[in-house]
């Protein structure tokens, strides 16, 4: 089964020192979910402060900066994984460096028959 796990953290909180660090804990991670058979993607995103939001409403597009919602913490990057259950998607989660700053949501992805492949 497929699960997105979503990275949400206080993107102010960050030096660039503790940044670093993160991505190079990040990619040992997905170098070894990878060798596991369990990696498919990740990749940190831009700041909020890149974000472009898009509704389309009658038709009409309306486009704002930012993103969707002002929270806490932002949406800060993701991992796409395909392992067997719920528990196991927990247990690499829990081995995200973000897990012990943020918050890592994890939502089982819905497969639709007749999408590209990469």
């Amino acid at each position: 089964m497929k699960y997105m796990l979503l990275i949400y953290q206080d993107e102010l909180t960050l030096s660039e020192v503790d940044r670093e660090e993160c991505y190079k804990e990040s990619t040992e991670l997905a170098h070894q979910l990878k060798a596991n058979g369990q990696f498919l993607s990740a990749n940190p995103l831009q700041p909020t402060s890149l974000a472009t939001s898009i509704r389309v409403r009658d038709g009409k597009q309306l486009i704002t900066d930012g993103p969707f919602a002002e929270t806490r913490e932002q949406l800060g990057g993701y991992y796409l994984v395909d392992v067997t259950d719920l528990d196991e998607a927990i247990g690499i989660a829990a081995r995200i460096p973000m897990a012990r700053k943020g918050t890592i949501e994890i939502r089982p992805i819905i497969e639709i028959k007749g999408l590209p492949t990469v």
